[in-house]
């Protein structure tokens, strides 16, 4: 019995012979799926929440625009990764959303951050010419490692602009604390590696620090 693509039949005939499901060949396949599907449910949403923001807003006030685009370069090369290996859906489906959003996420950045340099145009225009190919594996394999091996680095890096920001501006801005904490709680969920915990978190940290500072000034002018 196979549903999007889990196989349950290995622990549905241990249970009808009275048996435990094997642990290593049955229960962690089954449970390592499971969880994939789950974090592709979860990841059609985490961008929603600071897209809607900005949109009702109509402002990018305090977003960093370079954050927003390494996280796009990011994603685009992870997902490259997984179809070039050939993995399964659920090994990189959030990828797929993730990407899809992020792009959506700079367009809304870049609409409300008018008049645009040629600067960023220049990036647009490169990115939309190189990943294609890099989607499709069409690049040397050795570069194509080596790029995959900087994925880690790149999504640090991609935290780094909107933390000094947030640090010399003493505010978060348009950032929604929906779609950080839910960064930072993936984070955890996947366990990934300590910067990317350490990174998000003290973005979290930042929105709650500052929108608390924000609001005790409010209530001084008030008075």
């Amino acid at each position: 019995m196979a549903l999007l693509g889990i196989d349950f039949t290995c622990a549905l005939e241990s249970l009808r012979d009275g048996r435990a499901p094997d642990r290593d060949d049955c229960v962690l396949p089954l449970l390592s799926k499971l969880v994939g599907y789950c974090l592709i449910a979860a990841s059609t949403t985490v961008k929603l929440p600071q897209i809607l923001k900005i949109v009702k807003h109509g402002s990018a006030r305090g977003l960093s625009m370079l954050s927003f685009e390494l996280d796009v370069v990011g994603y685009t090369i992870a997902l490259a990764y997984c179809l070039h290996k050939g993995l399964h859906f659920s090994a990189y489906g959030e990828l797929v959303f993730l990407l899809i959003q992020s792009i959506i996420l700079v367009a809304v950045i870049y609409y409300y951050s008018q008049p645009l340099g040629t600067k960023t145009w220049t990036k647009t225009l490169l990115y939309f010419a190189l990943a294609p190919t890099i989607l499709s594996g069409k690049v040397d394999p050795v570069l194509f490692e080596a790029l995959y091996a900087c994925q880690h680095a790149i999504f640090f890096c991609a935290r780094v602009p909107q933390i000094w920001k947030n640090f010399t501006t003493k505010s978060t801005g348009q950032l929604s604390f929906l779609t950080i904490f839910m960064n930072f709680g993936g984070s955890l969920v996947v366990l990934g590696s300590l910067r990317t915990v350490v990174t998000n978190g003290t973005i979290l940290s930042q929105i709650m620090i500052y929108r608390k500072s924000h609001e005790e000034k409010g209530e001084k002018k008030v008075k």
